[in-house]
């Protein structure tokens, strides 16, 4: 911007805010504010128009090369992997060639495609997108002219206000006399002014917007016609492709099915395709005192000195889940030994058994790395025990379901061991076994 036009910025300022917020006298023509709304929704259809066929310009070519991709990404995957690339007699062709031959075949068809529709893209560029785009430069040049005559409204109906308030000045003065016939001047030229631009486009825009019509009607045709010969090349090259490589007598899925086979399977059994937040086992993964923690890579840990552990009792009575004891390792690598107890049969707990159901899963286990150091539990807090618990070694407490528990030190989680008393002994067990009062 100039300094001029910077200068006549800010003279219009006052003005430009008393229009924008109705703030006295402020010219108004219904037939060209109607034009002016026809002509901005002219500017935002025809911006629309030649972004939605240059999209659908770039979508066409962009599936084609899309599948070319897509091919080669398959006949990559099927190409077998060599163990050692200097040696040429260690190659073994163990890979799919008939699916590499069928994936070359199909960019070959997929090129072909793209080289015969090139044509009837060139088209809808030179057609439908470059008339549209030559639509918004014409827009862009009316929308000068109509900045033009916005600017002279302001200046006419700046003047307007400065003359009519010397006009009713009562006690005017010699230098009020000179500045009213100025701003006599004033008004008139910019009436002039403000004229002219507003009839013109009053005059011309309903032409502007006859030819708009007449110059839709050949490029929408053009585009209609166009897109026919796309899908009809598209149709007709598809339908004769015959890449023995696929069983077309069969259905989509029957296909699926027929050439996954057994594989999802097969997959699945990998270990691998199993994802463990918890990492591998950690046998030296030890609480103070060494002891091993309640629950080790997604389940409580079992005595490796009895095969078949005996059943727990729930306090619902129920027998079926109950988390298992976990494993008692010795240091000194002596055989490992569990200390066995009768199973309690929890007369009194039985009348719970159908209301409470099946015991809890175990919960998911907490890596050492993370648990916080054990707090000491308050004053005489208890806990109720939720299983029945056998001491699997030294300094394990056992306890039947239902039993209170003296709760001494407790860890930074249920998954881990606690301390504890009942029935007068001391001693450590699993914290997901009781349920804190």
């Amino acid at each position: 911007m100039s300094w001029k036009g910077f200068t006549k910025s800010v003279v219009r300022t006052p003005q430009t805010v008393k229009q924008r917020f109705n703030l006295g006298e402020n010219t108004k023509d219904a037939v060209y504010m109607d034009a002016e709304r026809r002509f901005q929704e002219l500017e935002d259809e025809t911006k629309k128009l030649h972004s939605e066929s240059k999209k659908y310009f770039d979508a066409i070519k962009g599936m084609l090369n899309h599948q070319i991709e897509f091919s080669k990404a398959v006949a990559e995957i099927y190409r077998p992997i060599s163990g050692r690339l200097s040696d040429p007699d260690s190659i073994e062709a163990t890979g799919n060639p008939e699916g590499i031959r069928a994936c070359e075949e199909y960019e070959g068809i997929v090129r072909d495609l793209l080289a015969t529709l090139q044509p009837e893209l060139e088209m809808i560029e030179t057609r439908v997108i470059q008339p549209a785009n030559e639509l918004l430069e014409i827009i862009k040049v009316i929308q000068k002219s109509a900045l033009k005559r916005q600017h002279k409204q302001l200046d006419y109906d700046r003047h307007r206000a400065t003359l009519k308030k010397l006009q009713d000045k009562k006690d005017k003065s010699l230098k009020d006399e000179k500045a009213m016939y100025k701003a006599e001047n004033d008004v008139e030229a910019a009436t002039q002014d403000f004229n002219y631009f507003n009839d013109l486009l009053k005059e011309e825009l309903p032409r502007l917007f006859q030819l708009e019509r007449e110059f839709i009607r050949p490029l929408f045709q053009s585009f209609y016609y166009m897109q026919l010969n796309v899908f009809y090349t598209l149709h007709e090259k598809m339908q004769g492709v015959n890449i023995g490589y696929f069983d077309l007598t069969l259905g989509i899925e029957e296909a699926f099915e027929a050439k996954r086979g057994d594989i999802q399977d097969q997959t699945e059994q990998l270990s691998i395709t199993k994802y463990k937040t918890t990492g591998g086992r950690r046998t030296n993964s030890r609480l103070p005192g060494n002891r091993p923690l309640a629950i080790e890579n997604g389940r409580p840990a079992r005595s490796r000195s009895s095969s078949n552990p005996p059943v727990r009792h729930s306090i619902s009575g129920d027998v079926s889940s109950p988390p298992p004891p976990y494993t008692a390792q010795i240091a000194d690598g002596k055989a490992d030994s569990a200390i066995s107890r009768a199973h309690s049969t929890g007369s009194s707990w039985g009348a719970a058994a159908k209301a409470k159901g099946a015991a809890p899963p175990a919960p998911k286990p907490k890596p050492s790395r993370l648990s916080g150091a054990p707090t000491v539990a308050p004053a005489a807090e208890m806990a109720t025990a939720l299983y029945d618990y056998e001491a699997q070694a030294e300094g394990d407490l056992s306890f039947s379901a239902g039993d209170p528990i003296e709760l001494i030190q407790r860890g930074a989680s249920e998954n881990e061991w606690w301390t504890g008393r009942c029935n007068g002994k001391e001693g450590s067990f699993p914290g997901n076994y009781v349920q804190v009062n």
